[in-house]
């Protein structure tokens, strides 16, 4: 049986079913996910399907990769922050420049504290000069409340316009559709005069599908493929679903497939491959900082961060590719050595069902970065060789806007 991530292993319970008086808070689809064979787990506080019994996470991640998924995402995080402050409010709290991002356009960046340490990654999708749309994690949930409140609180302490509205599941669902063929699935489902064709990566737009008004559409996703996030309310996001399915293209998956395809995308888990003691530069996510923020210096960590991308660290998030015969996968918190020495240790690795391989990614000394490094992983005290490779360990297909 293919088995998961260590952190995601031991958040699920492995892949038993959760007892009803530990499963979690249920989303909108809780019911349907049983119906449809859902096998539930309690991840994050959530009761969400760890798979479907029409297929293994291995099937269903490469189903995903051939074709398309659909995964409730609903346990995220959704914000919108309103005014004409807002997008300098929440620039107050992390490293992206929201104020030069365009109109109907998004942004990855994370929330980092005084030290430079990043407190949770997100995406802040500017609907316009007063709306942000907000995706971020539902593990530290309360964490990122408390900190976009705090922002606004100071901001509007300060005569500034701006408020914020934290969507709960009950009223708001999020939904991820992943795969090669979720545009034209999609497509299907849309209006005449609505289309995906300009929607690149990273952009957003409301519009109705199947017939179901006030949607957002949102290009992106944790697989590396191309696909959407669509937000929901809570009490058409069945029918939603349902539609997606219709034509049986598109299948259900679960938290399974999500992790072994985020690994190979090169994709970070908070809590596992970055934290609040790891820095941006650490974890090879320099690119998070933008130009402009890095003129200003007015974002949290910022004396730390830049002094880093000035004189360099220590450690680096890499990936690996394990070598040898039949060699066992090293999960989070295995040791990597380097002649003898330990060098560092893996954050999060599983088989890659795509390339039939061990992958894994981790933080080693700064000199053994460089693709085809060799280094030994400790795996139930027996050194297994592996080594540095690049990420993404399969080719990115975001649907991104072509280069003129």
């Amino acid at each position: 049986m293919f088995r998961l991530s260590n952190r995601l292993s031991k958040a699920l319970g492995g892949l038993r079913h959760a007892s009803s008086a530990s499963e979690g808070q249920r989303t909108a689809l809780y019911d349907f996910h049983v119906q449809k064979g859902g096998k539930i787990v309690n991840f994050g506080g959530y009761a969400l399907p760890v798979q479907y019994s029409d297929q293994s996470i291995i099937a269903s991640h490469l189903y995903t990769r051939k074709v398309g998924s659909i995964f409730d995402v609903s346990h995220m995080l959704q914000t919108r922050v309103f005014g004409k402050d807002a997008a300098a409010c929440l620039e107050s709290v992390c490293t992206a420049d929201i104020l030069g991002t365009p109109d109907g356009s998004g942004t990855l960046t994370v929330f980092t504290n005084e030290s430079g340490g990043i407190l949770d990654d997100l995406i802040v999708n500017k609907v316009s000069e007063k709306e942000l749309y907000v995706v971020s994690n539902a593990a530290m949930k309360e964490q990122d409340m408390g900190i976009m409140s705090a922002a606004v609180n100071n901001f509007k302490s300060n005569g500034k316009d701006v408020t914020i509205e934290f969507l709960t599941p009950t009223d708001q669902s999020l939904v991820a559709v992943q795969g090669p063929q979720v545009s034209l699935e999609l497509s299907k489902l849309l209006p005449k005069d609505a289309s995906l064709d300009q929607l690149y990566f990273m952009r957003s737009f409301v519009t109705s599908v199947a017939g179901i008004p006030n949607i957002r559409i949102t290009r992106c996703g944790y697989t590396g493929e191309d696909g959407v996030e669509i937000s929901v309310e809570s009490s058409q996001v069945q029918n939603l679903t349902e539609s997606l399915l219709q034509s049986g293209n598109l299948k259900l998956a679960g938290l399974g497939a999500r992790d072994s395809l985020r690994l190979e995308a090169g994709l970070c888990l908070y809590g596992s491959d970055i934290d609040s003691k790891t820095t941006p530069v650490e974890a090879a996510l320099s690119w998070l900082v933008s130009k402009r923020r890095r003129t200003t210096k007015d974002f949290p960590g910022a004396e730390v961060i830049l002094r880093q991308l000035k004189e360099g660290v220590s450690r680096r998030r890499v990936g690996f590719q394990m070598v040898g015969t039949k060699p066992p996968p090293a999960r989070s918190g295995v040791a990597i050595f380097s002649q003898g020495q330990q060098v560092g240790q893996v954050t999060s690795g599983c088989p890659s069902p795509s390339t039939g391989r061990n992958i894994a990614m981790g933080y080693v000394s700064e000199s053994l970065k460089s693709p085809g490094t060799k280094v030994e992983f400790k795996v139930r005290d027996k050194l297994y060789e592996a080594e540095v490779s690049k990420m993404p360990f399969v080719k990115a297909n975001y649907y991104s806007q072509p280069k003129k």
